[in-house]
């Protein structure tokens, strides 16, 4: 017979060219991720004009989201706290709703909430001005006239995006801490002592590590994933609108991951 055809293992089936597929995409994110630490680590991406768009950046990426944040982030640590303070008071566990509200509220929640947050109000917005300059060969011209894209165009988002997660996470324990004061204690300095060596408790080195790397883990995530190559949205307004969704599976779904390593961290 002539034209013998190839055994069928040798042509890769659908699944496997998507598996393929799926890998390329997270090894390019991982590159492009390696290639963004390493200029943010590199003193020649702070020159005196390069610093003044990073700082211009992290204004844009933290000022116009402080109003909305502290309103969210205090109305939904008011109505945990109330929900746990009540909950314990009526089964007779309420010395133990503070030790709960720390670790539950500050320690998990509230950094999953910042960085959904920061990733929903700026990065990925931000994705869509750097797919289109990829598009109208901003970024290839800039090559041509000299420049480098990732450190003049890309590092200053990033940088921009891990500082208001982390201002924000920051800023987001700290009221939570003084909501729960608040709403156990009032306004008296009475519990002080007691509060204090509470949080200590769980604030302990293992603990405070995993919280520093897990916020660390989350503002890197919302801060490159959306701007990586291969992973913005391109073509007619329908696939843009499916990549949008895709983008925000895969930011929730690192974050995620994030989470439930710290959760083994914390408690296994």
């Amino acid at each position: 017979m002539d034209g013998a055809r190839p055994p069928m293992h040798a042509v890769p089936g659908p699944w496997q060219r998507g598996f393929l597929s799926w890998l390329a995409g997270w090894w390019h994110l991982l590159v492009f991720g390696s290639q963004m630490l390493v200029l943010a680590l590199s003193p020649s991406s702070y020159r005196r004009s390069q610093r003044l768009v990073i700082y211009r950046e992290l204004v844009a990426a933290t000022a116009p989201q402080l109003p909305a944040f502290v309103v969210v982030a205090a109305v939904v640590s008011l109505v945990i706290i109330r929900i746990v303070v009540a909950t314990a008071a009526s089964y007779g566990l309420s010395r133990y709703a503070l030790d709960v509200l720390v670790r539950t509220l500050v320690l998990e929640l509230l950094p999953l909430m910042v960085a959904l947050f920061v990733a929903l109000r700026y990065t990925m917005p931000g994705a869509e001005v750097v797919a289109a300059l990829r598009v109208q060969g901003r970024f290839k011209a800039m090559w041509q006239a000299g420049g480098d894209p990732a450190r003049d165009e890309l590092l200053p988002r990033v940088v921009a995006g891990v500082f208001s997660v982390a201002l924000l996470a920051a800023l987001g324990c700290l009221l939570a801490l003084l909501l729960t004061y608040l709403t156990v204690y009032g306004f008296t300095t009475w519990g002080f002592d007691a509060y204090t060596r509470t949080v200590g408790q769980v604030f302990n080195p293992a603990a405070t590590l995993i919280f520093a790397f897990k916020a660390l883990f989350f503002s890197l995530t919302v801060a490159i994933l959306p701007i990586a190559p291969d992973q913005l949205h391109r073509g007619d307004a329908a696939r843009r609108r499916r990549d949008n969704i895709g983008l925000l599976g895969r930011v929730f779904a690192l974050i995620l991951l994030g989470e439930v390593i710290s959760l083994v961290g914390n408690y296994y």
